[in-house]
């Protein structure tokens, strides 16, 4: 018995880390987390830690252009 073809295009597939760290807003800006949330925060003042709980947009053309490669679905 021969086996089914599949008709359509194949599924794009998200990548997952990319979808993690950005955020698509609601007029089209990309947002990203910030870094250094994990570890040796001790020593960092209360200040510098309630900042880093912010999003920033993201700047750079290329950089937006590689994450909507990477996540396509995130439109």
């Amino acid at each position: 018995m021969p086996r089914k073809v599949k008709a359509g295009k194949i599924k794009l597939k998200t990548h997952k880390a990319t979808s993690k760290r950005f955020r698509l807003t609601g007029s089209g800006t990309l947002m990203r987390t910030k870094g250094g949330k994990s570890h040796l925060r001790r020593r960092t003042s209360k200040r510098t830690k309630a900042l880093l709980s912010e999003m920033v947009t993201v700047q750079g053309e290329k950089i937006v252009q590689r994450v909507t490669r990477l996540a396509p679905n995130m439109k």
